[in-house]
């Protein structure tokens, strides 16, 4: 939920941070922080974001620590703002993650004299180091020592006056190390380190690396460990806007990249045997990725008779339903906190586990007995596009690997009709939505889902209230809050539920709710049926599910921008959920 930063080598510290953290806003921006190391600790912190922040940040050092923050212990203000700082202003430390047992960490220590500038909980850390470097000077058994009494998650980083190395440690929360020459650099993720090195280390939970100019040294409970180095094989180019107003339309519009690159990737001879031999699946995921995950229940179902089931990541934990077989947990960045405890009780419970993700060494992709990598690219808008896309392309390989093949050739050509719909001219629904505060989305079967995910962006990046429903549960209770006031949003496309689709925005209008459709090119009725009428390609309804999506994240980026939202970074919003 929070972005890190750090780094120890020959270049100045602090302006190579400063434009990491600014990468990495996506993750936290209501609040930043640098320290640095030389001849002391020298640190700097605001509320606000960095990519708002017009000054200067001139601190000295080669080594240093930053931080863009997320809230979740105490309000966005400087003091609670990291990096946090001992008694002694000798030790700095930036924490992702959430320390569970902080209150009772906090008393102890406050009854021994410590005295604490914030509300936060990471600040119980730096306390717990202090004790322990004040009795042996040694910075990195005393951050281990520190970590014995947390219950909880975290990616630290950590540096002290008088020891000349960076400490990185992770428990619950992701933390790469990137390995230049004779430089290092720890980070949330790669996007702040593809500028500088490909090469790249994926700490595990547990493991705790110390860093110095000349090398890494990985622990996990003091025995030295080995961790493979990776090649990252994102540019620094992907990670930036392109001449694009924001990333997330950036993103929108390589969408026909990313689900066909995902596609060429991922066939039946590389899929695990055990997904294509297992009666029955059960998905795990939230957000973006739950409604994913329904799009496949309803392909996989109606196409191979294959029964699914799908649950939310946050409720698998505690509510576990009786699972067997196969079990999927889908989450984009493969740090999604949830999604990866479910994996865990799914592995528990003797299941066998795929992971589809984004992020090459990911936590996922370690907990799973196999993963499916896509190849979305990075994504930097908090809104889920390419990758929801990306996720589609994985489970559809899977739907057509399970069908012996039937959907090749559609699924091959599914790019060129995203192309299609990506220049169209969605003014007159911009128009209707922008000027309500509420909108409802309905669909049936797979356009069910498409109805929940449209909702989804719509409210996410606009602010604007807006629910998906299974268009049949309409009648059932939210038909009291249709009026003109309401627009609805119609996905009604040809197959069995078209005649009873039409049904139902017959019964909308009669209420008086405008009504826009998405339809098929050529359709006779409803253009003269709706108020707005969005023509897709007449296609294989796989695409049509694709096409559909498509529309829907434009039509709420179009309305965002109408009313001058926040698109990248919406408020309250972050895009990794890395905490429960």
């Amino acid at each position: 939920m929070c972005g890190i930063v750090g780094y120890i080598g020959r270049r100045q510290a602090a302006p190579l941070i400063l434009e990491g953290l600014k990468k990495l806003e996506y993750r936290g921006y209501d609040s930043f922080g640098i320290a640095t190391l030389g001849s002391c600790i020298e640190i700097e912190k605001h509320k606000g974001r960095i990519s708002e922040y017009d000054g200067r940040i001139l601190l000295g050092g080669t080594t240093g620590i930053g931080h863009t923050r997320w809230a979740t212990h105490g309000i966005p203000n400087d003091v609670n703002a990291h990096p946090h700082l001992d008694c002694s202003d000798r030790i700095a430390l930036v924490h992702n993650g959430i320390i569970e047992n902080f209150v009772e960490l906090k008393k102890a220590l406050t009854a021994r004299g410590h005295i604490f500038r914030s509300e936060t909980d990471t600040e119980v850390v730096v306390h717990l180091i202090e004790e322990e470097y004040a009795k042996k000077a040694d910075l990195l058994s005393s951050v281990r020592s520190a970590l014995h009494h947390l219950k909880g998650s975290y990616a630290l980083l950590v540096i002290a006056t008088g020891s000349d190395c960076l400490i990185a440690a992770r428990n619950g929360s992701p933390l790469v190390l990137g390995i230049g020459d004779n430089e290092y650099f720890a980070a949330s993720d790669m996007t702040p380190v593809l500028e500088y090195t490909e090469r790249a280390v994926f700490l595990e939970d547990g493991d705790i690396a110390c860093l110095t100019r000349t090398a890494v040294d990985i622990y996990q409970d003091a025995v030295p460990v080995s961790r493979p180095v990776e090649l990252i094989d994102w540019s620094p180019e992907e990670v930036k806007k392109g001449g694009f107003a924001h990333y997330m339309l950036k993103e929108i519009y390589e969408q026909p990249q990313a689900f066909f690159n995902t596609l060429r990737a991922i066939n039946k001879s590389s899929l695990p045997a055990f997904v294509c031999q297992s009666p029955s699946v059960t998905l795990v995921a939230c957000g973006s990725s739950y409604h994913a995950g329904l799009i496949f229940k309803y392909l996989l179902e109606e196409s191979c008779g294959i029964p699914a089931r799908v649950d939310f990541g946050s409720e698998f934990r505690y509510f576990l339903p009786p699972v067997d077989g196969l079990v999927i947990g889908i989450t984009q960045s493969g740090e999604t906190a949830d999604t990866l405890t479910a994996l865990r009780e799914a592995r528990i419970h003797n299941c066998r586990t795929l992971a589809i993700t984004n992020v090459l060494g990911s936590s996922a992709s370690r907990i799973a007995d196999a993963t499916l990598f896509m190849r979305a690219g990075p994504e930097i808008s908090v809104a889920a596009t390419k990758s929801f896309v990306a996720q589609l392309a994985v489970l559809m390989q899977i739907v057509d690997a399970r069908s012996e093949g039937r959907f090749e050739d559609i699924l091959l050509h599914a790019h060129q009709a995203i192309e299609e719909v990506l220049l169209m001219d969605l003014s007159d629904a911009v128009m209707q939505c922008k000027g309500t505060k509420s909108l409802f989305y309905i669909g049936r079967g797979p356009f069910y889902p498409v109805a929940l995910e449209g909702a989804l962006k719509m409210k996410e990046i606009s602010y604007i209230h807006a629910e998906g429903y299974a268009a049949g549960e309409l009648k059932h209770g939210p038909f009291a809050l249709l009026s003109p006031e309401t627009p609805v949003i119609a996905i009604c496309m040809p197959g069995e539920t078209y005649g009873v689709m039409v049904s139902n925005i017959k019964e909308i209008k009669a209420r008086g709710a405008p009504v826009i459709a998405l339809g098929s090119e050529g359709d006779q009725e409803l253009p003269d049926l709706v108020d707005g009428f969005i023509p897709l390609p007449k296609t294989h309804p796989f695409v049509q599910v694709l096409t559909s999506l498509v529309v829907l994240q434009i039509l709420a980026y179009r309305t965002a921008v109408a009313l001058g939202r926040d698109i990248d970074k919406p408020r309250n919003l972050a895009k990794s959920v890395t905490v429960e």
